[in-house]
């Protein structure tokens, strides 16, 4: 036990101290980390659904969008300028604080997850995983429409000069200033999001280990003894989606106040299938597993844009970078899957297989 706190108190002050001593190399550095953080809380997030409760959802990105959006429209000038009455009713702008978004960026990414939830209780496997990305290109394609004839999303040109974050009179856009040392504000944006992936695995601890926990790995493993056992698998199936898209719903509201920017590019079915890779790279229901996943395939990509323009000056120009880079990260998760099929860090075995019987060939 004493060992496990050394452990774990040397990984705290690592973390603590990465983006201090990344931010010396650029602000780009930082940067990657602060978006791999988000992609653990959306992989989180979508481990409840896919690794607990093993509903296979490939249109999470839906509720990522939720809460961007929904930060965007409340943090931005988008409303103020194409809704008068809103205008007059708030002449200074529309300047919603975090702590009252975040929260409802969550309520409504829960809602969402209701929404997808209630049509599909039935559906299982192949049918339910098309469903699902059936509902995140829905979401994605009507934020590119809703411009008319009532602008609210600003359709494909997406929704600008969203505010930083701001707590009190603390905001996480602007450097801080520690005598003569000077805290990058991209810097701040991680420490910010490294406290929400911590309330975020304590969540999904209590949650893996909670009698609600055991119900939705038993929906997993047979949904019919589930319910032969007395487990009401309709409340279960819906807390599953509701919950894991609360976990969307922040960390969109956090991107998109990240960002400065949101449009539906950013929600594409592929962002979906990336956060999927993620779980099940990681290793599904496992949290160390799925976090390692999410910083591995969200820094993988970003790391690999040093690797690729050298490749292709050294080709004379005639390899794309960008399409070698996703060939290289093609081909690092096609490795991972051949040496690690149940994932890179799997959760242990239940159980053990039921010993021979002594003597059982004798005996015949």
């Amino acid at each position: 036990m004493q060992q496990r706190r050394l452990v774990f108190l040397a990984a705290a002050l690592a973390l603590l101290a990465l983006p201090l001593v990344a931010q010396h190399f650029g602000a780009g550095w930082v940067r990657i980390l602060a978006n791999s953080l988000l992609y653990v809380m959306l992989a989180l997030g979508l481990n409840i659904v896919v690794g607990y409760a093993g509903l296979l959802d490939l249109g999470y990105v839906a509720f990522y969008a939720v809460g961007a959006y929904l930060y965007a429209l409340l943090a931005s000038p988008q409303l103020v300028e194409n809704f008068d009455w809103i205008a007059h009713a708030l002449p200074h702008g529309m300047h919603t604080p975090i702590y009252v978004v975040v929260p409802l960026a969550a309520l409504f990414a829960a809602l969402a997850g209701l929404l997808l939830g209630a049509p599909v209780l039935k559906l299982r496997g192949d049918y339910l995983a098309i469903v699902t990305l059936g509902f995140g290109e829905i979401i994605r394609v009507f934020l590119n429409n809703l411009e008319q004839p009532l602008n609210i999303t600003n359709g494909p040109r997406g929704i600008d000069r969203i505010d930083a974050m701001q707590i009190g009179a603390f905001s996480f856009g602007a450097p801080l200033e520690i005598g003569s040392y000077r805290v990058e504000s991209v810097t701040l944006c991680f420490y910010l999001f490294l406290a929400l992936v911590v309330a975020s695995v304590v969540v999904c601890q209590r949650l893996e280990t909670s009698r609600i926990g055991r119900a939705w790995m038993a929906l997993r493993e047979d949904e019919v003894a589930a319910k032969a056992m007395g487990i009401n698998t309709r409340n279960m199936k819906l807390l599953a989606f509701a919950m894991g898209a609360t976990f969307g719903g922040v960390s969109g509201s956090m991107f998109a106040a990240f960002q400065g920017f949101v449009s539906p590019e950013s929600f594409s079915l592929q962002e979906s299938i990336m956060i999927v890779a993620m779980v099940v790279l990681g290793g599904m229901g496992h949290l160390p597993g799925v976090i390692l996943g999410a910083v591995l395939l969200s820094a993988l990509p970003e790391v690999l844009r040093y690797v690729a323009a050298p490749l292709q000056e050294a080709t004379g120009g005639r390899l794309d970078a960008a399409i070698l880079r996703q060939l290289l990260i093609a081909l690092a998760m096609i490795s991972i899957m051949l040496l690690r099929p149940r994932g890179l860090w799997p959760a242990r075995e239940h159980g053990h297989a039921a010993p021979a019987a002594a003597g059982r060939g004798a005996g015949a």
